[in-house]
């Protein structure tokens, strides 16, 4: 949906700013990474802009030290991305009700006048298992450049991030610390905060 906060300068990235960033409006503290290797897929983008998506997530994940996989042995797909011009065009997707568990998600979408919305599900260990991505291109997003928005989606997708972020090598660097094995693959206290920002190299 869409955010109206983004993520701190980098200036500024310690505890009491990166808790923030993975709390909701109810106030529940989530940091969830992936518990198992991530299997892409994207739908709904000329060649071009594909192998700018692909390369961007195969480099994010890379850079946090975690591994991919062609399938997933349960899902075959794993991280799911739907390029859109219009939230109905959602409505031609097979199953969508069942691989989301909305029965409107288009019309929610729409309704909200929304640009982008992420659903992500979890293992027992509370661990990113999926993450399903729908980004409308017909508004705004449309005229974000290719580069920078992949890398965008990545991030949005390597952490279960409660804000908008902005990419920046600070936020790349936050996300390297947060796959750190030490740590546990999912902290629902607050303190994780001070964890990762221990594991911060400024």
């Amino acid at each position: 949906m869409k955010a109206t906060e983004q993520e701190p300068r980098d200036a500024a990235w310690n505890a009491e700013t990166i808790g923030p960033l993975f709390t909701d409006a109810g106030g529940t503290f989530l940091c969830a990474r992936w518990g198992r290797p991530v299997a892409p897929v994207v739908f709904g983008l000329a060649d071009a802009s594909l192998d700018i998506f692909r390369a961007a997530i195969r480099a994010g994940f890379g850079h946090a030290g975690h591994p991919m996989a062609d399938t997933d042995p349960e899902t075959g797909a794993n991280l799911m991305l739907f390029f859109v011009r219009d939230w109905n065009e959602l409505s031609a997707v097979p199953d969508l009700n069942r691989l989301t568990g909305l029965d409107d998600l288009p019309q929610r979408l729409s309704g909200q006048n929304a640009d982008q919305y992420r659903l992500f599900r979890f293992d027992d260990r509370g661990g990113i298992r999926a993450c399903l991505t729908f980004l409308n291109m017909g508004g705004a997003l449309g005229e974000a450049h290719p580069g920078r928005l992949a890398e965008k989606v990545m991030m949005q997708s390597a952490l279960t991030f409660a804000r908008d972020i902005s990419p920046s090598a600070s936020l790349a660097a936050l996300i390297r610390a947060a796959y750190d094995p030490i740590l546990p693959v999912a902290a629902t206290e607050p303190t994780h905060a001070l964890r990762l920002a221990a594991r911060l190299p400024f």
